[in-house]
């Protein structure tokens, strides 16, 4: 049984390493030399790089064009690793020798690295153009003459400075397939500070907000660290397969792996219109498109994780399998609105992240409430708790502290919202001019598991529901996502003032309104309140504290007895109370028209309907 054993394991041995790609090789060489022409081109001599394997798994190519301004030898770029002979630079490097000692093999792998990394930092200097603190670090790190932009700010190069690191780099990878493909991606943008000055001078952003300064000085760290260690977040969309991940995650299981990045992450929370999502986007988008990222909401994001549990339910440690797809998708992490409300996300949070940080996940998230208080008063919280630890001991926690709500700033509403009920008639008059001459009629739509959402009525895109239908029932995340994955605008007739006595509906009208604005979806409703009405009687149990004693007198209505004292419904209205003002502006009705014509090839007047 033994032998039978120690066989199956040399096999797996094996197969993990042909997966994988792995060779046996003993050194890799380099060689830089001249190009055999020897012309110059417009006063730039052209010098070839060239990595290739003894047993020639791979090959690289670099050809470089450097002037006497710039680096006048090749040299410049590394000089440690390579030497100088005329105009030959050569060097060869033991690459990759079987060792017991495996700090010993990832310190050679990481010598043949740096002529890599550092090449893919010109070019990314190259794309900048102008300015940005990558490429002023970059400057700083070749040429000590060029003087380090001060510490308060992320100043562009002047002209002088920026002519002296542009160069023009090529570079081309080929494999052992059909086709080469060029694998090197786009080098991103300048940074998210970058991005930010950009959009104030163009009047696209508020001035003078010294928090989200703060906060994005946080942020433009975090993606100066992830650039400088761009090896470790590129995705080879050719070169990686699901036969390598399986094949990883089956190694796993005898020898297992840590591998927690060296990068923490950031939680940012603060209150509703701080600006928190704007500025997470903001940083994701600056990101080159062609590394493993993925920004996604929380509710969504929990319910893949329900639906890949689903698929692997024979397996012995699910989630750990769930974490591994995850993190061989994506090396970095964004998740909007982190909120725990359920027992079921609460209990499996603490698993599934360790499993991810282990496996390198870089996270990034945004909440209302600091790490301390999620979940605060929720079932088992106990079995949460360790799940704080481990979140403030990856991410590093930083509060924006703005008492402005920038998503009440935008323009008059131009939305319809509409209070009292004999509005009923105006809002089905406005769902049918949004139809237009399609027909409206009983629809089904198809959410997770096999399930169906019964639409009453739906036409064009559009939707129309009365409240009780899609908040008194047992409907959650799953369903919303669903339902705004067919349609884009929403008619919801008769949202009540919320209280004790519905306390769960106005918690599914907090997450309706979350799935909607993260669709960008369009609502139309009638109501008994404004959105400030409507959440009123919902406090927290600090604000109940501070509540003047009332009366018990017969001639009172309800209102007293109808208070729901609830903590994380009342942390929470604030949140919709502010989404419903910015869904019925004309900012907002604007995106959504532009969703629109992207995706139906209108034109944006056309889209709006105001």
């Amino acid at each position: 049984m033994a032998a039978t054993m120690r066989s199956f394991f040399y096999a797996l041995l094996i197969l993990n390493l042909l997966g994988k790609g792995l060779c046996h090789c003993t050194s890799q060489s380099i060689k830089v030399s001249q190009n055999g022409t020897g012309k110059e081109v417009k006063g730039k001599a052209e010098y070839k790089v060239t990595v290739t394997n003894t047993c020639q798994c791979t090959q690289t190519s670099v050809t470089l064009s450097s002037g006497p301004d710039s680096f006048s030898t090749v040299e410049a770029i590394d000089s440690s690793i390579l030497t100088v002979n005329g105009n030959t630079f050569s060097l060869t490097q033991p690459f990759w020798s079987w060792s017991k000692d495996s700090k010993q093999v990832y310190a050679q792998i990481l010598k043949m690295r740096r002529l890599v990394r550092a090449v893919r930092e010109v070019r990314s200097a190259v794309k900048l153009q102008e300015g940005g603190s990558l490429l002023n670090s970059f400057g700083r790190r070749q040429n000590p003459s060029v003087k380090p932009a001060p510490v308060t700010a992320y100043r562009p190069l002047q002209n002088d400075e920026i002519d002296r690191y542009k160069h023009h780099i090529m570079i081309s990878r080929a494999l052992h397939t059909p086709s080469a493909k060029d694998t090197s991606g786009d080098a991103g943008q300048a940074g998210p500070f970058v991005e930010y000055e950009r959009r104030i001078a163009a009047q696209e952003l508020v001035d003078g907000d010294l928090c989200q300064v703060v906060t994005l000085k946080e942020l433009q760290r975090l993606y100066d660290d992830l650039v400088q260690s761009a090896d470790t977040c590129r995705l080879d969309r050719y070169a990686a397969s699901d036969k390598a991940g399986r094949s990883r995650w089956l190694w796993s299981r005898f020898i297992p792996q840590n591998s927690y990045s060296p990068i923490k992450g950031l939680y940012l929370y603060g209150g509703v219109g701080t600006g928190k999502t704007m500025l997470m986007d903001l940083f994701f988008d600056q990101l080159p498109s062609n590394w493993r990222k993925k920004r996604i909401h929380f509710h969504d994001f929990m319910l893949n994780v329900h639906s890949r549990l689903q698929k692997h339910k024979g397996v012995a440690d699910p989630l750990e399998v769930v974490a591994e797809e995850i993190s061989d998708e994506s090396v970095l992490l964004c998740l909007d609105e982190f909120m725990v409300t359920d027992v079921a996300d609460a209990l499996i949070l603490n698993r599934l992240f360790r499993h991810l940080f282990r496996n390198a996940i870089i996270l990034v998230a945004t909440s209302n409430r600091p790490p301390d208080n999620l979940y605060e008063g929720g079932l088992q919280r106990a079995l949460f708790l360790p799940f704080i630890s481990t979140l403030k001991e990856r991410c590093m926690v930083h509060e924006i502290g703005s008492s402005v709500d920038y998503r009440k700033l935008t323009s008059a509403e131009q939305g319809l919202y509409l209070v009292e009920e004999e509005f009923s008639g105006l809002l089905k008059q406005k769902f049918e001019q949004l139809i237009g001459e399609n027909p409206a009629h009983p629809q089904q739509v198809e959410v997770v598991m096999g399930r169906t959402l019964q639409v009453p009525l739906g036409a064009n895109g559009c939707a129309y529901f009365a409240f009780e239908d899609l908040c008194d029932k047992p409907l959650g995340a799953a369903d919303y996502f669903g339902l705004f994955k067919k349609f884009h605008t929403l008619a919801l007739e008769g949202v009540p003032i919320f209280g004790l006595h519905n306390r769960t509906a106005a918690y599914r009208f907090v997450t309706l309104i979350d799935v909607m604005y993260e669709n960008k979806a369009r609502i139309l409703c009638t109501a008994e309140g404004t959105p400030i009405e409507l959440f009123e009687r919902i406090v927290a149990v600090s604000d109940a504290e501070n509540l003047a004693p009332r009366t018990s007198s017969r001639s009172r209505k309800n209102d007293d007895i109808d208070i729901c004292v609830d903590n994380e419904l009342a942390f929470a209205k604030d949140r919709t109370i502010s989404r419903l003002t910015e869904m019925n502006s004309r900012e907002y009705l604007e995106q959504h028209a532009a969703m629109l014509a992207a995706e139906n090839q209108i034109s944006e007047e056309d889209a709006v309907l105001a």
